[in-house]
């Protein structure tokens, strides 16, 4: 696809280099230095999401060591205050019989 009136029989230092005459660069030059820019910060954005992806990991296997430690805390409590009733009515047994 061409874009009317870019570079086509327009002379030089005016829009001859796509609008970067002046500016020491060809349009060439200027899509392969801005290549290069957005690549570096792909690849910066790549490496940080992998390091995303490693700390959520890690998260998740410490959510679930605690999930399980949890679970058998609860276990331990709910059999504590099991005895906890049964031994608060052998007390009021034995405090009003004698």
């Amino acid at each position: 696809m061409r874009r009317a009136g870019l570079g086509e029989g327009v002379p030089p230092g005016k829009y001859g280099n796509y609008g970067y005459a002046n500016s020491g660069y060809s349009a060439c030059e200027e899509n392969e230095r801005l290549t290069e820019s957005l690549r570096s910060k792909v690849t910066a954005i790549k490496s940080l999401s992998i390091e995303i992806g490693h700390e959520v990991k890690h998260q998740n296997k410490l959510l679930a060591e605690m999930d399980s430690q949890f679970d058998s805390i609860t276990g331990f409590l709910g059999k504590t205050m099991g005895k906890l009733k049964i031994l608060s009515r052998g007390s009021q047994t034995s405090c009003c019989a004698t």
